[in-house]
Parts: C-alpha cells; sequence; structure tokens
C-alpha cells in the first residue's frame, strides 16, 4: 500500500488560503480543519470521497461573509490522521467530534458526495443540535441498487497518477470542465489521500445504503444536484423527494456530479441562497 504523500509545493498552498488549521480528536484519530473565521453561524463543510479540506477552498472563499465556514479534512485525507475503519458511522463519529471540539453549536453541515452521505448520516442520528443540512449530489448508490458510477480502479489510477507526480494538464484529461487552480490543487493534494480510505469509502457506497438513513434527516434539509450528475439521476431525485417529503430540492443547471467545478457560478448561488434562509 502507498504511502500518503504532502510535498512542499502542496504546503506552499497553504500560505494562499485565508483561514487558520485546527485540531480535534475523535478517539484516537487526529483530525484536521481549515477554519475560515468570521462571526457568522458556523457551516462544517464535509467534502468528497478524493478531496481533501484545500480543495474545497474555493466554495469556503465564497461563504464567508455570509457564514463561518470550517473544512474538515476527512480521515485519511489531507493532514488528518489515518482510520482503523472509514465506514459512515465513524465519518459521522468524526463530524460530532468535530463539532463539539471547535464548540460549533448549531452549525450547519455542508456535504459534497462522500461528505453529503456523512452529513445525512450525522443529521440522521440526531446526536446535534444543527441548524441545518445541505447534501450536495450524495451517491445513492448501494445494495440492489446501480453501482457508482466511477470505479475504484479509476480511483486509484488517479492516486497512482498523484504519487508518481502528476500536473495541472493530466487532471485535465479526466476533469476539463474544472477551473485551471482546481485542476491544479488536485494535481498537487491527491496524493494526501490514502489508498484505504477511498477503497473502503467506494466499497461503502455500495453497501451502504443512502436511503437508510435520508428519510430521517430532520428538517430543514436540503438536497442539490446536477442537472446532468450520473450520481443522483432523475430517478434518484424523485425517490429522493418521496422518501424525505419536508427536504428540498435543488436542481443546478449545467453540471454533474461535481457540481462546484462544474457550473462554480450557479452551484455556489443556489448554495449561498439556502445558506441566507438558515441563518436568517
Amino acid at each position: 500500500m502507498s504511502e500518503r504523500v504532502l510535498t512542499q509545493p502542496a504546503l506552499a498552498d497553504l500560505a494562499a488560503v485565508p483561514a487558520r488549521s485546527r485540531w480535534v480528536g475523535s478517539g484516537p484519530i487526529r483530525l484536521h480543519a481549515l477554519d475560515y473565521g468570521g462571526d457568522g453561524v458556523p457551516v462544517l463543510v464535509l467534502p468528497g470521497i478524493t478531496s481533501p479540506a484545500i480543495a474545497m477552498d474555493f466554495v469556503a472563499r465564497e461563504l464567508t461573509g455570509l457564514v463561518r465556514p470550517v473544512v474538515l479534512d476527512v480521515r485519511g485525507r489531507g493532514f488528518s490522521d489515518d482510520g482503523p475503519s472509514y465506514t459512515l458511522e465513524d465519518y459521522a463519529a468524526d463530524t460530532e467530534a468535530v463539532i463539539t471540539g471547535l464548540g460549533l453549536d448549531g452549525a450547519v453541515l455542508l456535504g459534497h458526495s462522500m461528505g453529503a452521505r456523512i452529513a445525512g448520516l450525522t443529521a440522521a442520528k440526531g446526536n446535534l443540535a444543527l441548524r441545518g443540512t445541505v447534501l450536495v449530489d450524495p451517491p445513492m448508490s448501494g445494495p440492489r441498487r446501480e453501482p457508482y458510477p466511477t470505479t475504484l480502479a479509476a480511483f486509484q489510477s488517479q492516486l497512482q497518477q498523484a504519487r508518481r507526480g502528476t500536473d495541472a494538464d493530466e487532471v485535465a484529461r479526466s476533469w476539463p470542465r474544472w477551473p485551471r487552480r482546481e485542476q491544479e490543487l488536485r494535481a498537487r493534494w491527491l496524493a494526501s489521500c490514502g489508498d484505504e480510505a477511498v477503497a473502503e469509502t467506494h466499497r461503502g457506497f455500495e453497501s451502504e445504503d443512502f436511503f437508510d438513513f435520508w428519510p430521517s434527516v430532520p428538517d430543514p434539509a436540503f438536497l442539490v444536484y446536477g442537472a446532468q450528475s450520473p450520481v443522483v439521476t432523475a430517478l434518484g431525485a424523485q425517490e429522493a423527494a418521496r422518501s424525505n417529503t419536508a427536504a428540498r430540492l435543488v436542481e443546478v443547471p449545467d453540471a454533474g456530479h461535481m457540481v462546484f467545478w462544474d457550473n462554480p457560478r450557479d452551484g455556489l448561488a443556489a448554495v449561498r441562497a439556502i445558506l441566507r434562509e438558515l441563518v436568517a
């Protein structure tokens, strides 16, 4: 198994990030988060399967002034420790530890992809006093459902490229629509994601059913999805609307699964509008 890697060029990216590092323990695991500060309602941002916290810097910057974004390096990514396991329950326990440890009472949970699943389960468990939950394109795969559309082999290939030394041009072959800065960050930071973390999470996408907990996510809950997403399909969106009738669904045009990267303008505008409602 390959070691996680953080190179000097990757670390230098932090000099331009207007956030400070915060650390929290979750059992024996040390978790790192980027705290963008401010006096607003805290919003804990939970990234996707191969996204360390810095990958969502451009999202957090668009939310500052409205709220206080805090972006988590999920276990096995970025600066956070590896874990002995990577179940949704593990991730939800980490999320509870971060909110408690950083004093983020009354926070909003905002998750993308894997992070949306984590946000949903954490809210459904009901152990925290949350202001609301925003799930962006959560994987709806699971037992007896269609498989997650990106294979584990594809993720493993991307991790291997990152560890041998990839660049933004190579990243662009997989993600041609992304802004150049985000392609560059992915090239430098993807190697900080652990093989086991990615593999176990991917297996969870197909063994842990989103719809087991989605009906229990309390109001106010929002599900934001890309109009061209292969992860939240039209049928998936319909099932989500039927199974949690209090939740509100928001479709982002001209976006696939990587909503904020595919269509930053409309994706971020949709989330800002939701947050304005939640923090009013």
